[in-house]
């Protein structure tokens, strides 16, 4: 069974070098979240459980620079890093899309850090 949760953040980033996203500039980034596990009572998990967990994670970016946490803040590099850190939170396999405003994304799968 796979069980979603989408949160959004908004931050600021700019990507040294690029012709056209090397100013400073700021996005809202949209982050999908889907889990796949077996039914336990009836649920995978609580929503409210996995929003705290996702939000724990997330909270760290809003309203920040991502340059302060990344040397090349692409989305694809965003998406790789709330992953990693995702993984250390959640108890089940999932994967992560994560929209750079609309109809831009990057994905990618990860399973929980035993």
């Amino acid at each position: 069974m796979r069980l979603g949760l989408t949160e959004t953040i908004d931050c600021a980033h700019m990507l040294p070098g690029h012709s056209k996203c090397g100013q400073l500039h700021g996005h809202t980034y949209t982050v999908e979240v889907v889990v796949e596990g077996e039914m336990d009572g009836g649920m995978v998990l609580d929503f409210a459980d996995l929003r705290a967990q996702i939000r724990t994670v997330l909270g760290r970016y809003d309203h920040r620079h991502w340059n302060d946490f990344l040397d090349y803040p692409t989305v694809e590099n965003i998406c790789q890093r709330i992953a990693t850190e995702l993984a250390e939170q959640l108890a089940f396999p999932f994967t992560i899309r994560v929209y750079e405003g609309q109809g831009k994304w990057a994905e990618t799968a990860a399973a929980p850090r035993s």
